[in-house]
């Protein structure tokens, strides 16, 4: 909180978990600050989350907890004393809505705080993955917006993506002529992961192009383990899951590419706020449940039309089929050709 700073209002944000869906937030959050600036605004997020939070705006404080540390009802109690207590909450944003911060809320209205929470649409988002539906879902980040709208806020996007980012120790120098490709193969769920061996002939075929060089992202020593072999085989690959890095030099790096090849998963939405087109590849779940990455052009997407997709929202469910066919039918030439025509245009 900005010293000598007098607010008319504090909005607590809660919004703990995943990392993708924090990103998702960075373009509303920071838009709704710029508009309110005599408004102090306190996300509430997790220590890990809390570090993709760069270059906010003055009237934003980013509060990273470990929720492990208010376990049940009466540390959730506690932790909205405290926030209470440190801030003056007037107003609560649930971007999350789950048991915990429905506890958090329940715990602010008890002290006359405003409240609105997101409406996550699972109505609609188990029709669509029992079939029963195919159309387009509200988007998350157009359901966070919603949030704020329900607590009085009205504001244009003024978020335009992450400023560039100068000072990074990890972006080596490029040159005009060269064309570097991010390439975030893992996500948190199979039915979401395009498989490995595939990706390696996509790396293939990418460092057989003149000028292109490969930046492989990942982390945690499985994905290092996973990606070493395609670095030893391919000429003019870079893992940068071997480096150790912030996620603003990540950020820094993104927007020294030019595509990126991504699952659906955290590293389409970082790049998405770092202004870094993103080809994306979709199996069990699909854009229509609204998680497309802010401000993607969804004609990048790399999916096959199958009765059967989407079969998750998450991509936890196991196959029905055990073969992950949604993933395995697509041709890492249908890939390539995508990321060509991104580079190339």
């Amino acid at each position: 909180m900005a010293k000598n700073k007098t607010y008319s209002k504090t909005v607590l944000i809660t919004r703990f978990s995943a990392l993708g869906d924090v990103v998702i937030s960075v373009p509303v959050v920071y838009s709704v600050c710029r508009a309110y600036s005599d408004v102090h605004f306190v996300l509430l997020t997790r220590p890990w989350p809390a570090e993709v939070m760069i270059q906010c705006p003055a009237n934003l404080t980013v509060e990273g907890v470990n929720p492990k540390e208010y376990d049940g009802l009466l540390g959730l109690r506690r932790l909205a004393a405290e926030m209470r207590q440190k801030y003056g909450i007037t107003h609560m944003a649930d971007l999350h809505s789950v048991m915990r911060t429905w506890a958090i809320g329940f715990f602010m209205r008890l002290h006359g705080v405003k409240v609105a929470r997101i409406d996550k649409g699972r109505k609609q988002k188990r029709a669509l993955v029992s079939g029963k539906i195919r159309e387009q879902l509200t988007t998350s980040h157009d359901r966070y917006e919603e949030v704020f709208r329900a607590l009085g806020f009205q504001w244009q996007e003024s978020f335009s993506g992450f400023a560039p980012i100068t000072d990074s120790e990890l972006v080596p120098q490029k040159q005009a002529s060269e064309r570097w490709v991010a390439v975030a193969p893992f996500s948190q769920h199979r039915g979401k992961e395009y498989p490995l061996p595939l990706i390696e002939k996509v790396v293939e075929s990418l460092t057989q192009i003149e000028g292109v060089t490969v930046m492989l992202f990942g982390g945690g020593e499985k994905e290092k383990k996973a990606l070493r072999p395609l670095v030893q085989k391919y000429a003019h690959t870079v893992s940068i899951a071997e480096i150790k890095h912030s996620f603003t030099d990540e950020i820094a790096l993104m927007q020294k590419c030019d595509v990126m090849l991504s699952m659906d998963s955290a590293n389409m939405h970082l790049a998405s706020v770092a202004n870094l087109p993103v080809v994306s590849v979709w199996g069990a779940t699909h854009p229509y449940c609204g998680f497309m990455g802010w401000k993607q052009d969804q004609a990048n997407a790399v999916q096959l039309d199958m009765p059967c997709r989407p079969c998750s929202v998450f991509g936890q469910k196991p196959c029905k089929f055990g073969d992950y066919r949604c993933l395995t039918g697509i041709e890492p030439e249908m890939i390539v050709e995508k990321i060509k025509k991104v580079i190339y245009g």
